[in-house]
Formats: C-alpha cells, structure tokens, sequence
C-alpha cells in the first residue's frame, strides 16, 4: 500500500509569524496534533500540540514573553518528508527512526497531506480484525 492511500489530505499549515497562542487554538479547533510552518509555500517548520502546551506553559505568567514569541521561534526546522508514491512500511520505518509520529507527505515536491502512526495503526488493526 503507498503513503497516499492511507496520508490524511491537505497540511494544516501556520505562517512563520503567527503567535503560539493563535496556533494553539487552530490546533485545538481543527482536532490536529501538528502544524508546519510555511514561508511562501515552503515547508520551514514543524510545532506539536505538545511543543506548544509546554511553551505555553513556561511562559504563561510572563506577558511580555508571549506577547514578542512567534511560532518560528520554538517550531522544530527538522522536517521529515515522505513521497506519496512511497510504501506504508518507509513510512513506518521513517518514523521509528527519527523517533516522529507523522511524516508530511509530497508529491512534486509540494505538501499534499500527512501520514501519523495513528494512521499506520489504523491499518495494521483494520488487517487483524478483517476476516480471511
């Protein structure tokens, strides 16, 4: 099975200035546990719901801090791509070894949707449960 069999379509995408705060939310309010940082339809970052919660956590008291913080200062430039055109098992394997639960997939170089060990479990339960 390919990655764009079972990838989540569409990149639930943040710009590099927006607040962690306001990110936050459209996590909260979109159900996603991550969102990449785009500079001009370029992926430049990642930020996890848990990334935030932390931040947002650390810094909660200090106004000042949260007012100045953009989202390019705390995502993760380390970015992990799959192509759409790749097997289930690379992405499983992409994953375990760079220790990430989702991967962005891309297709011509431009983000087309997200793969997550959520999806992968999904699959690999749906093949145990279903009769032979």
């Amino acid at each position: 099975m390919k990655v764009k069999e079972a990838m989540n379509q569409g990149v639930m995408t943040v710009d590099p200035d927006i607040k962690p705060w306001e990110a936050f939310q459209k996590m909260y309010k979109d159900g996603v546990r991550r969102l990449f940082v785009m500079d001009e339809e370029k992926p430049v970052g990642v930020v996890s719901y848990s990334d935030l919660i932390a931040i947002l956590w650390s810094i909660k008291p200090n106004k000042d801090e949260m007012s100045s913080l953009k989202i390019s200062d705390i995502m993760s430039d380390n970015i992990v791509t799959i192509s759409a055109d790749d097997g289930i098992e690379d992405a499983a394997n992409l994953m375990v070894r760079a220790d990430i639960s989702g991967l962005l997939v891309l297709e011509d170089e431009k983000p087309v949707g997200v793969i997550t060990r959520t999806d992968i479990c999904r699959l690999v339960a749906a093949e145990v449960l279903v009769p032979i």
